[in-house]
């Protein structure tokens, strides 16, 4: 046989053993359902096997594809992957500190806006950068940002803003651009958590300066890990992609040699006239690549994205509708005005006067096989990574804080965000999740109040 008849032959067995894992998963009785999850099938395992078989390690054929098909599908000029969505969060803020945007370039002590309810991969690489964190309020029901108060945290030390839209819900982007063009702000969408929302016309990760995307198991689309950065300045892509790869000047793609014609003619930094432009550095930057094989599953993921999305939104609108009647009791999840979500999860949070806690409902659903999360860090400053740490921040409109100067006084700054912590969880709509399983899931939530009023 020849080698195009074997390498064919190999995928059509793949895709045999795919239809036949595909039908035990069938068979299998589901107890638990689950808050988040992956939905993979023969495309990926496919794909898979092909980036194998073509034994190129690194980034390839199928992470072009994937760049420029993720690219249009957000309408945005530049696309760049990256080896995890913290990892994307990590690159867009770096990026910004770099030489190359002059005076716009955030400096150490520079401060940008943030929320303390979150992931914590928003809030470290504004740490890790030298950068101050400045924590507004959230709205509840919304759970983003409080626009209303971002104007009141500015100083003239404000550089940015780097927000994360809070499981497919968008926050304002009419207020927070408007803001940041009457101030100057550089803008960061999170999107980590919001592949596929809208605002107006426009996708969420591609309003402000920088978006970024996540491909872990629980997000939208699954590369098992992997993540992405884009934007539509021609400037930002080649910052970003310096530092993404090693922090180097050339841009040339792996196993590509002086794309830019000019590899031994150049003179930069102190270097001698004419060194190797492959090995110029013009940025302390990182290695954040990911490999041909994770590219492969993202780019048959990505063409199931409609698919995954419709199934979010069916499952976020029926709990909606299910859980209606219950609202003396728990607050639902609001959209943003303008905003279509993606519905990464459904937040519900317990009111103060309901006669339960959010424990004892989070408890009552785990041990009835129905999975819950928390809002992430839920009020981020009273986690140990920040409660030992010797970090400088403000809250909103506060002097320059450290840790150790927190008060109750100074929690009480951010009161929806306690109330989030103390009061809010999240539970599944993901496109691994059936209408059969939000029934189960709003009946159990019926029957736990009703055993309790």
């Amino acid at each position: 046989m020849q080698k195009e008849d074997i390498k064919h032959k190999i995928l059509e067995l793949t895709k045999a053993y795919a239809m036949c894992l595909e039908q035990e998963k069938n068979q299998q009785l589901k107890t638990y359902i689950p808050a988040s999850g992956k939905n993979i099938g023969a495309e990926e395992l496919i794909n898979m096997v092909e980036a194998s078989l073509d034994l190129w390690l690194t980034a390839g054929r199928f992470n072009d594809a994937f760049e420029k098909e993720f690219a249009q599908r957000l309408q945005v000029k530049y696309a760049i992957t990256t080896n995890s969505g913290s990892s994307a969060n990590l690159l867009a803020l770096s990026a910004l500190t770099s030489y190359k945007l002059k005076e716009r370039a955030l400096k150490k002590g520079d401060e940008v806006i943030a929320v303390a309810a979150g992931f914590p991969t928003t809030i470290n690489p504004i740490i890790q950068n030298g950068l101050v964190p400045v924590f507004v309020d959230c709205e509840i029901g919304t759970y983003n940002i409080d626009a209303n108060k971002i104007e009141e945290a500015i100083s003239p030390k404000t550089r940015a803003i780097f927000l994360a839209h809070t499981l497919g819900n968008m926050y304002d982007m009419d207020k927070i651009m408007s803001l940041a063009n009457k101030y100057k702000l550089w803008v960061i969408e999170d999107s980590c958590d919001a592949l596929g929302a809208k605002w107006k016309d426009q996708y969420a990760g591609t309003i402000g300066h920088i978006g970024t995307y996540s491909f872990y198991p629980a997000h939208h689309i699954t590369m098992g890990e992997g993540g992405a950065v884009v934007t539509n300045d021609p400037t930002l892509h080649r910052i970003l992609l310096s530092f993404r790869d090693w922090g180097r000047d050339c841009w040339c793609k792996p196993g590509c040699d002086n794309t830019c014609k000019h590899r031994f003619n150049m003179q930069l930094g102190t270097l001698p006239l004419g060194y190797d432009h492959k090995y110029t550095y013009s940025h302390i930057g990182f290695n954040l690549k990911i490999t041909d094989w994770q590219a492969a599953i993202g780019l048959a993921q990505l063409k199931k994205l409609d698919y995954f999305l419709a199934i979010r939104r069916e499952n976020a609108t029926f709990l909606l509708n299910a859980l209606a009647d219950l609202q003396e009791y728990l607050i639902l999840p609001k959209t943003t005005a303008n905003c279509t979500p993606s519905w990464f999860g459904f937040l519900i949070s317990v009111k103060d006067k309901a006669s339960f806690t959010k424990h004892d409902l989070v408890q009552y659903l785990e041990q009835h096989g129905i999975g819950t999360r928390q809002l992430f860090a839920g009020n981020i400053l009273r986690q140990p990574m920040l409660v030992h740490s010797n970090i400088v921040f403000r809250i909103a409109k506060s002097p320059l804080l450290r840790p150790q100067d927190l008060t109750a006084e100074h929690y009480q700054m951010l009161p929806a965000t306690e109330f989030i912590m103390g009061h809010s969880f999240w539970i599944g709509v993901a496109q691994n999740n059936t209408l059969t399983d939000m029934r189960k899931t709003a009946s159990v939530i019926h029957d736990f109040i009703k055993a309790i009023k």
